[in-house]
Formats: C-alpha cells, sequence, structure tokens
C-alpha cells in the first residue's frame, strides 16, 4: 500500500507538471491579450506596454512558464490580474461553498443511482427496467443549464419552496445538488444495474439462495459490496470534477464556488486564477483516484490478495 502511494504521488508530479505546461501554453496562444484587458479600451499602446512589463507578459514564454512553476513549488499560485489578490487565497475562499456542493450532489447522485440501479437489476427486462433505462439516458443526455432553470422555474419562482440563489443554509444547496443529482444519477443507475446483473450470476450468490438466506441479506450482504468497485472509481471522477467547479450549475444558482471563479477569470482573461483552477481540478482528480484505489482492496479481497 506505501509503495502503491508513492508510486501514485510521483504520477500526481508528473501529471500537475503536464497539465500545467498544456494550459500555460494553451493560455499563451489566445487572441486575447490581458494586459489590454485591465488598461481598458481607451488606453494607449504605452499604458498597455507598461502593464505587460509590470505583469511580466513581456518575457519570453518559458521565462514566463519557469517563473510560475518556482511560485507553485513555494505554494504561491500567483496574484490575480483583475482582483489584485493572491489566487491561493481566492480559491481558498471558495473551497467550502465548493465541497457543500460537492457533498451534496454526489450523496444525491449515488442515492439515486443504486435505488434505481438495484431495482432495475432486479426486475431486469421488465417495465420499471426500461423506464429506469430511458430516464437515465435522458437525464446524461439533457444540458445541465436546461434542468437547472427547470428545477429554479419550478420549485423557486412557481411554487416558492427554495431560494432562486445564495449560499448559506440548507435550502440554498437543495437546487444545485439536485440539479446535480438528477445529471449524474443516470450513470450511476446504469453502471450499478449492470454490475449487479452481472454479480447477480455468479455462483456464490445461487449458493446463498440454495442456502436459504433472505433476498434482501443476498443483496445486500453478497451482491451489493462486489457491485460497488465501479461506483467507487466514479465517485472518485466526480470529486475532482465538482472540486473543479460545474461552472454552469453555479452561474445558474449564483453559488459562490471555484466554478463561478473560473467564469469570472476567463471573462476577464484572468490567466493566474485560470491556472490555479484547472491545477486545483487535476489535483482533485488524482487525489480522489487515489483514494478510489485505496478504499477498493478494503472492500473486495481479491483486489487486496492481487
Amino acid at each position: 500500500m506505501a509503495l502503491l502511494v508513492l508510486r501514485r504521488l510521483v504520477q500526481t508530479a508528473l501529471i500537475l507538471l503536464g497539465v500545467a505546461a498544456i494550459t500555460f501554453l494553451l493560455l499563451y496562444a489566445l487572441p486575447a491579450d490581458p494586459a489590454r484587458m485591465i488598461a481598458g479600451r481607451s488606453a494607449t499602446a504605452q499604458t498597455v506596454a507598461n502593464i505587460r512589463r509590470e505583469l511580466g507578459l513581456d518575457q519570453p514564454l518559458l521565462v514566463q512558464f519557469w517563473t510560475y512553476l518556482q511560485g507553485i513549488v513555494q505554494g504561491d499560485l500567483g496574484r490575480s490580474y483583475a482582483q489584485k489578490t493572491d489566487v491561493g487565497s481566492l480559491i481558498a475562499a471558495r473551497i467550502p461553498a465548493t465541497l457543500v456542493l460537492m457533498a451534496a450532489g454526489i450523496l444525491v447522485e449515488v442515492v439515486l443511482g443504486l435505488m434505481f440501479g438495484i431495482i432495475a437489476a432486479l426486475r431486469r427486462g421488465g417495465a420499471f427496467d426500461r423506464v429506469v433505462m430511458m430516464a437515465s439516458f435522458v437525464g446524461v443526455s439533457a444540458p445541465q443549464f436546461v434542468v437547472a432553470l427547470l428545477l429554479l422555474y419550478v420549485f423557486a419562482v412557481t411554487l416558492g419552496w427554495f431560494p432562486m440563489s445564495g449560499f448559506g443554509t440548507p435550502a440554498h444547496v437543495v437546487l444545485p445538488a439536485a440539479t446535480l443529482g438528477i445529471l449524474g444519477a443516470g450513470w450511476y443507475a446504469r453502471m450499478v444495474r449492470s454490475a449487479m446483473i452481472d454479480v447477480l450470476n455468479q455462483d456464490y450468490v445461487r449458493t446463498a439462495r440454495a442456502k436459504g438466506l433472505s433476498s434482501a441479506r443476498i443483496i445486500l450482504r453478497h451482491a451489493l459490496p462486489n457491485a460497488m468497485l465501479p461506483i467507487i472509481a466514479m465517485i472518485g471522477i466526480d470529486i475532482g470534477q465538482f472540486m473543479g467547479g460545474v461552472v454552469v450549475v453555479e452561474a445558474v444558482y449564483g453559488w459562490p464556488g471555484i466554478g463561478q471563479l473560473a467564469w469570472q477569470a476567463i471573462q476577464q482573461v484572468d490567466i493566474p486564477i485560470i491556472m490555479g483552477v484547472t491545477l486545483v481540478s487535476a489535483l482533485a482528480i488524482v487525489l480522489g483516484n487515489l483514494v478510489a484505489d485505496i478504499i477498493a482492496p478494503l472492500i473486495d479481497p481479491r483486489i487486496r490478495a492481487r
């Protein structure tokens, strides 16, 4: 296990280096000029040149990237061009809201996915199974902004059950979490159904049935734990995606998370914030998968044996 963690840490450093290099190169190739955005349309060429020199944008690309890497090693993600504040502080201020939305969204999608996936597997080929598969297909295909606006209109505008936007109370998280849950539950339902169908046909399940064990015990004690492995991997991926910010959902609901910060930075061509959010997202994905790899052997003895 220690060797696995060490190997993954080395891979994490290499992945972050690659992500930083690719993102930096893509941002450098953008036609938009951060100095011009900061100076304004009426600024003179000399003013723009002074801002570029102040920000270090007049230096060669490799020099800029090397300077940025030196800052990362020291824990410095740079300084926002537009907000004149350390990027690390801006991201840290948004992390609590992002963590709340991440936990709530994953909880909703996992609960819905497990519930409908298990029932669909037990009633394979029936009407409920077909309805679940069709609904899951619609759910994973629906654009985020469509579902978000629909829920907002029905439950906030028409019924008035929940606030339209904001952060701070449990009521504020219901609609954003429901949006993420509905969209993600389709993937989990299909995955759980497929895994459960495979597990229910295994010899040890038939043996448990022959021993007279109840259906509930067979499902909860023998089938479901073995069907959870792909779900754990998906949760690890979702952790990284949600930590990077769900831009559309956060924009619709006015959720003050990392995604909203990234969207504002894109509009302002604030390269340090875009780089910081990208690296945080990449780090979260890698760590989420590492946690999944650590938990998987605890659930399945076969993986632990290998």
